[in-house]
């Protein structure tokens, strides 16, 4: 299983890591209101020697440990929880009302903790370590302000990697992918401004329902015939909003849509239909359209060094039995985007467990699942030391009792 090739300093801090990953499921907080939790980061990472920097990307924190000469590595987790009421009925339960952490946020943060508590008393690398703990992931742009805030000029990277819990694949199996990953997400407003008046009198109108019924048909031609069979492009029609009485016709209606491809061309072309179509579907019944055409995140494209570099690593240490086979690319959307665009590095996965264990993300019923915590926190340490690589490795402060073999 893959739980036995968890090192055992990280087995000795599992417990106190999973207390500390309940305790911040229990209090949850929205994207830039991570206030408590970034503290309690901050509070770990100064306690642990981390030379600790508040304040990236509003309520985002990086801490640094440097060891000696070489490379510059980070590790990003993310922090923020969703809006939802958590159904999950367990003990450490949201206390926040409509809040919850129903991504594993929580999971990822303490994984990245445990990491980092175990590196600090080993310090088996050469070099200089960055932990990236971001806020705001969940479509409110956090990897992006924290760059903003410089990022990367104030904490340089040679690679970047972070990890997201999946559920459905075997709890601990890690799996990774070479390339476009995950789709770029846009949100559009369409506003159709047409006529109001009498139900009864359709003719005195230019009706906006029916405008944007016509543009919802049309809008399923993109994909089916303007983009190759090849790729990948979502476009749904997510909420319309118009009228509020049977017999009166409103003078204008709202839409909200998603867009979704896995190349950043087939991304222009979609947004070059979508305004063209939807101007000319509003013309052809003498009404108008505004668009608001936001670009929340592009595609994410693992860098394939890095993808190959971290693949490596859990195939020496946990065997590749212990891996994802066939993992293919996500129509979800991911932030950690805007730093591969940035700086070299990959997005890896690993299984939140598969069966009566799992539910999905975003789910009112959903939990991290503990036993991938220490399974994580290793891999982190795997590959930590090997990226910064140092000759003679030092012995634990704490754990010298410790013995670890190389499994493969």
């Amino acid at each position: 299983m893959v739980k036995d090739f968890v090192l055992p300093g990280i087995a000795a801090i599992q417990e106190e890591m999973i207390g500390l990953r309940r305790r911040i499921h229990a209090y949850p907080e929205l994207g830039f209101q991570e206030v408590a939790t970034s503290e309690l980061v901050a509070e770990c990472l100064s306690k642990w020697g981390y030379q600790v920097t508040r304040a990236i990307g509003k309520t985002g924190v990086v801490g640094t440990l440097k060891n000696g000469q070489g490379p510059s590595l980070g590790l990003r987790a993310d922090m923020d929880a969703l809006p939802i009421h958590e159904t999950t009925g367990l003990p450490h339960a949201s206390r926040h009302e409509g809040i919850m952490h129903a991504c594993g946020h929580d999971g990822h943060t303490a994984t990245l903790l445990a990491a980092a508590k175990y590196l600090a008393e080993t310090r088996a690398f050469s070099g200089r370590l960055n932990l990236i703990f971001q806020p705001a992931e969940e479509g409110l742009g956090g990897a992006q302000k924290m760059m903003e805030d410089g990022l990367f000029e104030r904490f340089p990277c040679d690679a970047v990697f972070a990890l997201h819990n999946v559920p459905g694949y075997p709890a601990g199996h890690l799996g990774f992918f070479s390339g476009a990953f995950m789709a770029s997400a846009d949100t559009v407003t369409v506003r159709v401004v047409g006529r109001g008046g009498h139900g009864a009198v359709p003719d005195k109108t230019i009706d906006p329902i029916v405008v944007c019924a016509s543009i919802v048909t049309a809008l399923q031609s993109i994909v089916s015939r303007n983009v190759s069979p090849r790729d990948l492009a979502i476009i749904s029609v997510g909420s319309i909003h118009a009228g509020v009485a049977s017999n009166v016709i409103p003078s204008s209606a709202q839409m909200l849509l998603t867009v979704r491809a896995l190349a950043p061309d087939v991304r222009d072309l979609l947004e070059r239909r979508i305004c063209e179509l939807v101007h000319g579907q509003a013309a052809s019944f003498g009404a108008q359209a505004e668009i608001d055409y936001v670009r929340c995140h592009p595609v994410l494209i693992n860098h394939r060094t890095e993808t190959d570099f971290a693949r490596q690593v859990a195939a020496d240490w946990f065997g590749t039995q212990s891996m994802i086979d066939g993992l293919e690319p996500f129509t979800a959307s991911e932030d950690f985007a805007c730093m591969l665009e940035q700086c070299p590095g990959s997005y890896l996965v690993i299984g939140n467990g598969d069966g009566e264990r799992s539910c999905a993300l975003h789910h009112s019923g959903y939990d991290f699942n503990d036993d991938c915590l220490a399974v994580g926190a290793t891999y982190w340490v795997k590959l930590t030391e090997r990226f910064l690589a140092k000759p003679v490795r030092t012995e634990p402060k704490q754990f010298n009792n410790d013995v670890e073999e190389k499994h493969t």
